[in-house]
């Protein structure tokens, strides 16, 4: 029984040895593929697009604020009252505006760019498969791994993913 122990001590450290070890940079291989870059093109128009409505609501409260700080001695209470709940409606229609193009482009993203990520996980699979990989990670993950034991297989990935469909 001891002999056994022992040897399963003495042949552990090298079964590590045996297994091949790559990392890959998702972003670069991602980078590769034109329906990001596509993808990437149309999250910024949309953005711009909520960012340009959100700054025209802004501009109108500004404006209403201004002009009711200058005639605000000559209203009366009521008219007051009135153009104070108006600013304050549109700050809180400023806030949901906000919010809901936050929530939009969360969503666009993700549909934009889940069929994309599903593609450079299979890329990544393949490549781990055909290069008989028992592990592949993420680059810049873990904090130390030597170079000699990791091998790079960001292009590998990209070459891959390119050729997924």
């Amino acid at each position: 029984m001891k002999k056994i122990i022992m040897m399963l001590m003495l042949l552990a450290p090298m079964t590590m040895f045996a297994q091949k070890i790559g990392c890959v940079d998702i972003d670069a291989v991602a980078q590769n593929l034109s329906e990001f870059t596509k993808a990437q093109e149309e999250l910024q128009a949309l953005a711009k697009q909520k960012d340009t409505e959100l700054q025209e609501l802004f501009n109108e409260y500004q404006r209403k604020a201004e002009d009711y700080d200058k005639n605000k001695s000559t209203m009366n209470a009521t008219k007051q009252q009135e153009t104070e709940q108006t600013l304050i409606e549109l700050q809180q229609k400023i806030q949901q505006a906000r919010q809901d193009a936050e929530q939009e482009l969360a969503k666009q993203q993700q549909e934009k760019l889940a069929p994309i990520q599903s593609k450079v996980n299979k890329a990544i699979e393949n490549v781990g498969n055909n290069g008989k990989y028992s592990i592949i990670v993420l680059k810049g993950t873990l904090p130390f791994i030597s170079s000699t034991l990791v091998t790079d297989v960001t292009s590998e990935c990209k070459t891959e993913v390119l050729k997924l469909k």
